[in-house]
Parts: C-alpha cells; structure tokens; sequence
C-alpha cells in the first residue's frame, strides 16, 4: 500500500481525539445522556476505512443525515432529518449563490401528544442558520416520517416545537427536539497555530527551491505549513528548453472557426506562443498559435483527418474527448498510440457519430499542456434541422482557470505534478482565452451558449445576473426552491450535455459545470441592459471552519433596446420532449432496477506526509463538501506531490486498483457500475469520472432515481456520494476511464477495459 499505513497509524490517535472532540461538543452523540443518536444507528456499511482514511472509517450517513436529540421536555423522543438530493440536471444541485439544496426527510418517533406539553395542538419543524435567523417553517411534523421540503443553508439547525397551530409561522412553544447539520461541526483550526514546522532535512528537499504560491485572499496560512513546498523540481516552459526571448515569440491570435466537410483535412500544429494576460508576459502552448485552438466544425455522420504536428518541446498527443471513434485515434499515449515526440507528426482519422459540442486536448502531462493552453472545441452540426429549439445565434465557450504569481505563471512539477491532493485550482478565469468575456445582442435575442469546463480541477456554477434588476443579489442567500423565481437570475433552458439531448429541456437557474463536461443551454434577453456572467459558489475557509461565498465575473452581455429581427420566445419558454431520445434510451430500461455488475470505489492512499498536512486534515475530515468549490488551502495542496499522493479507483469485488483492474466486455454488452466516493478517504473531495470511447446513463445519485436522462461521457461524483451509471459497450478497442482533475490522472486515478468485437 505504498506505505500509506505508516501515516495512518500516526494519524490514529489524534484523528480519534479530534472527531471524539468535535462530535461531543457538536452533539453529533451523547447530547442527553444515554443518546446513540439514529443516524449512527442507521449508518451504512462503511467503504474503505484504513485505506488511505482514519482506520475507525466513517459512513457516508454522516454528511446526509442529522439526529435530532430530545429536550427534557420531551423525554425519551429521538428521530433524524435525511439530507436528500434534489433531482436536477447536473451532478450536484446547487442555488444560483452555490448552496447545495437538501430535500429534507424527519424519521421522529416517542413524542408525547402536544397538549401534555401545554396548550399547543401540533409539533412544528423549523430550520435556521447557526446565528438563528431566519427560523424557517418547515412544516408539521408528528412520530413517522415526514417530508419538510428543501433547504439551502451552508450550516443550520433544525428545531421541533410544540405549537398551538399548523399555522404558526415564528416558533413561540417549547423546544421538543433538535439538531445540526453535519457542515455545522467544523471548528477553527487555532489549535494548529502551534504546529510543529514543516521544514524538512536537507536531504528532503528538491534540488531548487521553488517560490511560494500566492496565497488565498483573506485566508492567512498556518504557521506549520509555511515552509511546506513540493519534493519535485520546479519547471516551466521557459526551463523545458532553449526558448528564444518573449518577444520573439509569436504571438497567439484569437480562436477561429474550420468548418470543415466529410472528408476534409487539417494541419494541426502544437506551438509555442506569447500571450500578455493580467500585465503578466507568459510563454504558453497553442494549437495553430489560437487561444483556444481552432474551433472545428463538422456534420453529423462525416469522417475528417487531421493531419497533428508536435511543435512543443514536450511528447504529446490529441485525445478527440466525448467521440466514439476508432480506438486507435483516441490519442492516449502509451495506450492507443506512441507519444509524439517533439518534431514528429500523426494523422488522426475521427468519425463524428454524435450531434454536440466536444473538445480536443492532450493526455499526456496533462495538468502542464492543458493548462498551457493546448485545447481547443469541436462543433457537431445535427443533421437533423429541428435537433435544437430555434435560435437568434450560437456561441461556443470554454471556461478555464489559470494560475499566476506576480511574475507569471506558477511553475509545475518536472519529475510529477504537483498540487496532487485537490488539484491545481486557477486564480484567474478564461473564457475562449481571455480575461473577460463580452457579446452584444439584440433585446429579445435567445442565444444558445454550448459550454465546455477546460479547467484541471475548478468546478463551475455559472448563471447569467441581471445588473439592472439591482445589481448583484445577496451572497449569502440561505433558504431556496430551485422552482422560485430569482429577480436576479436569467431562466436558462437546459437543452444537451455531453453527447447529446436530455429527455425533457429543463429550466435552471445556474449550471454546474464539472471539468470536461459540457452543457448546451439556451438564455432569453429579453430586457436591454448588462447582463454578468458570473461563477458564484460557496467554498471553505477551512481554518475558521466557515463557509466563504467566492463571485467571479467571467464576462458580460449588453443588450440593446432595439427589438431582434426575429422573435423566439414563444418556442423558448416551450420546455420539448424528445421522442427520439427517450425511444433510444427505453431499450435499456429494463436494466435500470438490476443489481451492478461491478463497483468502483473512488479513494486516495498517501505516504510520507508532512506532519503539518496530516493535522490539518485531521481537522477538515470531520467535514467535507459535496465539491471542493475553490482553492483555500494552496500551500499544502501546492506541496503534495506523486511521492506522497495516490488518488485510486477500487474494484470493490477484487480490491484491485487503477490499472490492475481488469474488465473485458463485448461489443453489444450493457454494463451497470456502482461508483462509491469514499467518505473514510484521507482526503474526500468530488471526481469527474471520464469514460473514453463509449457513452452512458447516470441512473441515480445516493439513490435518488434520475428522473431525465441524457447521454453523457463524464459524471460529477461529489464527495461521500453513491452514483449509479448504466454503460453501453458499443465501441471496440482499449479504453481509459479515469479522473478528469488533471493532478488526479498523473497520481494514477486511471484504468483500463477492453471491448472485443462482437462475433459474428
């Protein structure tokens, strides 16, 4: 296990203090004396304790549950609120202000009736954030179980009191029962303000010294991991070869479009190119010198050959990511194809066998190309007229992060990646390669935004504000309905993601964006004025242990007053049905209620860990987000390395991991996998699971049936959750399924399937 043991047992003692601590002191158990608390007493088998985690384990329960503990007043009553999903079309559902909304249940049983209390009629269920207001009704409540809606606090309490009516709108009876969210037991982290250093023997250290990374804004580091940095040479592009000066350099041009027909060819060249982003000057990589490359363009059902040169002076290749085309294309080095070296060339052949919006990027050091600026779109056009909704125009945008310091961009790993336990968040957002993004469009006008995330490891919850409609709403919204209208937030149809339409279109009011996956939605101007496109999410300070609301401004669109030619919006606000859609995917319904056929277990072992990183994260393992919305813990993420970080898949039947897995399918097979994100794990966070070659069905989440399918080539699994997916073998050849957080590739989070020919 590479050693991974050695760290937990280390970790043992203080782990088991630390949550012991937490938990008493948060009520989790033994608020009344003799309390177990129902949500321990229901917990579920827990997955992968000892590896890579605390060795005690932890269920997942303990995210998606909160036990309710008696008052005196009501003696020996007890009960649970579940934390349940709330259906939407992405992997997490989040508000437009990025709390995660909860579909809460109450199991309650020993309540005395209400008049033994007094003069009251019914118990009443309230929520309420931690400083206790707002107190929200959820409703009545009695013994059994009772549905209490939806909720989007980041920490909260739920209260049950005894009233005199249902009607009861503030809680004025006696408190019955009560409990808090699991997010509700993070505590500051003042204890470590005497960790030990982390500074390391001589022998330990990197041959170079690396420069420290910008900090996170308003979140000062801890002194134990200030003198943290990577075991691994630093390297940039300017150190991978003899460059000639920046300004020698040629400089990247904008993205172009390549429409090209069945048939056609392209010369594709990976390239070395200047850009100036931020008053930085940057050497990055560019496909034909374009920030994204070149957009191409193609017919449904057509065949073209690029014609790919490798310019750069690292190996590299092109993976054709979401198509299904022939295995030997895919461009995985090492698997489908030998690496091309630098100065050599390769010719692709890619069949287009899906309407879509897709995209092309390297698989080979991926957290250093791709972040360099080696991707690019490729466009379906359907061969169908009617596939979409009408539109006024179509733009096609891919979001990226990147990282800067104040000279330039931050270096990576040479020998490995760096940034291995979170992944390498950016500071800076791209969209289509720029700083801010800008379109102007007639009032009236439904634009169709095709929407890629190429970023190693941000996830996105991107909405469309309306900056005349009283600027930018309150972040810190609390309580929300995704089916309530927010005066500050564009409706947006959901129509497609990854490799093709949903069942039904669907409204939203943001759009979770997972890296690699992609969304095709349509938005309604309809009022002149600014409109911002933002990235707004609730991420953790985790030393305070308070959640801190991040708002990027990626770009704005202007509306102007004048009326667009021609008017959509009747067919816009008609949410359509895909007859088509739901007749292909009704052939595997049978298979939707089957028991898997195989479990992967997502999880990560570590070695050889700083002592600072392992009590920091003894602390932040009581609490984990469903999604790692943002970078605040950039020193310790910044220092781990493949030397003490293995991200893995677990086959769950065999204990095999990452590629000693070993899956033979046929041509024609119909698969269904359960994938487990291991709550236990040292470190839990969300994965993008990416399958290459195929497509699939994600069926349901911790459970919850999904009610409106679409085809998709990667899933968002976040933290402590169960996913169940359906996968149609229809292609033959070796295929990688893997991570797709950059960092999490390079530590190993990949395997292996073989597809063989159908027999004739």
């Amino acid at each position: 296990m590479r050693g991974h043991v050695r760290v937990q047992v280390r970790l043992s003692a203080l782990v088991a203090a630390v949550v012991a601590w937490l938990a008493t002191a948060a009520g989790v158990a033994g608020q009344l004396p003799g309390s177990t608390g129902s949500c321990e007493a229901r917990a579920a088998e827990t997955r992968g304790a000892g590896e890579g985690g605390p060795p005690t384990g932890r269920p997942a329960t303990d995210l998606h549950c909160i036990s309710l503990f008696s008052t005196a007043r009501a003696g020996d009553a007890q009960g649970l609120v579940e934390l349940g999903r709330v259906p939407s079309p992405f992997g997490v559902t989040v508000t437009p202000t990025g709390h995660h909304v909860r579909e809460l249940t109450a199991h309650i049983e020993g309540l005395p009736p209400p008049s033994a209390l007094g003069p009251y009629t019914v118990y009443m269920a309230w929520a309420t954030p931690l400083e206790l207001a707002p107190v929200v009704p959820l409703g009545p409540v009695a013994n059994g179980e009772h549905g209490l809606g939806r909720v989007a606090f980041n920490k909260f309490l739920v209260l049950v009191s005894a009233e005199a009516s249902a009607d009861a709108e503030t809680r004025e009876g006696p408190l019955v029962l009560r409990g808090r969210s699991p997010s509700a037991l993070m505590e500051a982290h003042d204890l470590l303000a005497l960790a030990p250093s982390a500074t390391r023997r001589a022998a330990d250290r990197a041959p170079a010294r690396w420069d420290a990374p910008p900090g996170y804004p308003g979140i000062p580091m801890l002194p134990g991991v200030m003198d943290l940095e990577p075991r691994a040479r630093p390297a940039s592009l300017e150190s991978a070869t003899n460059l000639p000066t920046w300004e020698n350099l040629p400089e990247a041009a904008e993205r172009q479009i390549v429409d090209l027909p069945g048939g056609g060819t392209l010369d594709l060249e990976a390239t070395v190119v200047r850009r100036e982003i931020g008053g930085r000057r940057l050497a990055m990589l560019a496909f034909n010198g374009q920030h994204p490359g070149p957009l191409i363009r193609v017919p449904e059902k057509s065949t073209i050959f690029v014609n790919f040169t490798n310019r750069t002076p690292y190996p590299t290749a092109v993976h054709w990511h979401g198509i299904r085309l022939e295995n030997r294309f895919d461009g995985v080095p090492g698997l489908t194809q030998d690496p091309v070296e630098p100065g050599e060339s390769f010719q692709y052949r890619i069949y287009f066998r899906d309407a879509g919006v897709y995209w092309y990027h390297p698989h080979h050091r991926e957290d250093v190309q791709q972040e360099l600026g080696l991707y690019g779109n490729l466009l379906v056009d359907p061969a169908s007229a009617d596939y979409y909704g009408p539109a006024n125009r179509e733009e096609v945008l891919m979001i990226d992060d990147i990282l800067f310091d104040e000279n330039g961009l931050v270096d990576f790993g040479e020998e490995s990646a760096n940034y291995m336990l979170m992944g390498r968040f950016g500071n800076r957002a791209l969209v289509n390669g720029e700083p801010v993004y800008a379109l102007n469009v007639d009032r009236g006008e439904v634009v169709r935004f095709h929407l890629t995330n190429a970023s190693n490891t941000r996830t996105f919850n991107l909405s469309f504000v309306d900056l005349e409609r009283g600027g930018i709403p309150d972040p810190d919204q609390r309580v929300a309905d995704p089916d309530v209208e927010d005066p500050h937030r564009l409706p947006m149809k959901v129509v497609a993601s990854d490799v093709g339409r949903f069942e039904r279109e669907a409204w939203a009011r943001s759009v979770v964006l997972a890296p690699a996956e992609r969304y095709v939605i349509d938005v309604r101007f309809d009022r002149p004025g600014t409109h911002a496109l933002v990235n707004h999410v609730q991420g953790i300070n985790h030393r305070q242990g308070v959640f801190r609301a991040e708002f990027w401004t990626l770009g704005t669109v202007r509306v102007a007053s004048q009326a667009a030619v021609h008017d959509h919006g009747a067919a816009f606000e008609t949410l359509r049905e895909h007859a088509d859609v739901i007749a292909d995917i009704d052939r595997y319904r049978t298979r939707f209620d089957a028991e898997p056929d195989h479990e992967l277990v997502m999880t990560l072992e570590t070695e050889d860990l700083p002592l600072a990183i392992e009590r920091s994260m003894a602390y932040d393992w009581v609490y984990f987000n469903p999604v790692e919305w943002t970078g605040t813990m950039p020193r310790m993420n910044w220092a781990s390395t493949g030397r003490e970080i293995r991200w893995v898949l677990r086959e769950a039947s065999t204990g095999r991991v990452n590629e000693e897995i070993e899956w033979n399918f046929t041509v024609g097979d119909v698969v269904k996998i359960r994938v487990v994100n291991d709550r236990g794990a040292f470190h839990a966070m969300q994965h993008p699971l990416h399958i290459h070659g195929q497509r699939f069905l994600v069926l349901s989440r911790d459970g919850i049936p999904n009610p409106n399918l679409v085809w998709k080539d990667t899933v968002l699994l976040p933290a402590a959750s169960t996913t169940d997916i359906l996968l149609e073998l229809s292609n033959p050849g070796r295929w990688m399924i893997h991570c797709h957080i950059a960092e999490h590739l390079e530590s190993g989070m990949k395997m292996v399937m073989n597809v063989a020919d159908a027999p004739p």
